[in-house]
């Protein structure tokens, strides 16, 4: 697999349930969750870019074909396929999908592993699941990449953030208590991301929140349509470019959060 090159496979259990885990990097940990279809080589080039700044990056394979190119036939099976697993819950409004039980324990095995802080990211389907992992104080640097679940099915999922009120209210306490900060990332126009959701991330949590919300023309031309991804398909990795800045920002955002502690 071309696009894993410079990665070690191993894997990890907890609870009965097992996952590959793709490695690369030393440093502060970062769980890097990738959207669907799986782990594509755009996925894995973010990952590169991440471990390359001075990270421990952690890639669990959650579903796909790793290293598969990116293809709309391989995205709409493995979206068909999410829906129906009992590992994630993708209409669920103020309940987290239950495979964040084992990426809460992925984090904490780096965590212990690495002696420091643990940052994680989301995308798309994955987006939310960083608020989660962050009722945790290990994590301490959660991004959330075009957060898209619940679906935005009515006005009520628009805005949901996928999350339990009581874990909320934990994030909410570490927020002003513990400099918990949280970085959100879309594309204005995505319908997989509804503004509503930003809207509801800055009400609950004030300036602990950071949105970077780009215009739909940033967008990689070659990439989705509308775009969406914004670290990795509909990247345009050029100085000057929007979504290279918005990239440069969640290095910066996982150095301020997990080095400068």
């Amino acid at each position: 697999m071309p696009a894993l090159k410079g990665f070690e496979e191993s894997s990890f259990e907890h609870d009965g349930t097992r996952h590959a885990v793709y490695r690369r990097g030393s440093g502060p940990a970062v769980v890097v969750m990738h959207e669907v279809p799986g782990i594509t080589p755009q996925v894995a080039r973010f990952s590169s870019i991440v471990a390359d700044a001075g990270f421990t990056v952690a890639m669990p394979d959650m579903f796909g074909t790793p290293g598969k190119p990116l293809s709309i036939p391989y995205v709409a099976s493995q979206l068909a396929r999410a829906c129906i697993s009992r590992e994630f819950h993708v209409l669920a409004s103020h309940q987290s999908s239950p495979i964040t039980d084992w990426l809460r324990a992925l984090c904490r095995h780096m965590h212990e592993e690495t002696g420091g802080p643990v940052g994680a990211i989301g995308m798309c389907l994955t987006g939310n699941f960083a608020l989660a992992l962050a009722v945790d104080s290990w994590l301490m640097a959660p991004v959330l990449s075009q957060p898209s679940l619940p679906f935005p099915l009515g006005s009520a999922r628009r805005a949901a953030l996928h999350l339990s009120p009581a874990d909320l209210g934990c994030l909410k306490q570490r927020t002003a208590q513990q400099r918990l900060r949280i970085l959100g990332l879309r594309f204005n126009g995505d319908p997989l991301c509804p503004p509503e959701r930003f809207e509801t991330l800055r009400r609950e949590f004030g300036d602990a929140f950071e949105g970077i919300e780009l215009a739909a023309e940033d967008g990689n031309p070659d990439g989705n349509k509308p775009p969406h991804s914004v670290v990795t398909t509909d990247l345009i990795d050029e100085e000057g470019e929007p979504t290279r800045a918005a990239l440069d920002r969640v290095i910066s955002f996982f150095n301020e959060q997990l080095v400068s502690t």
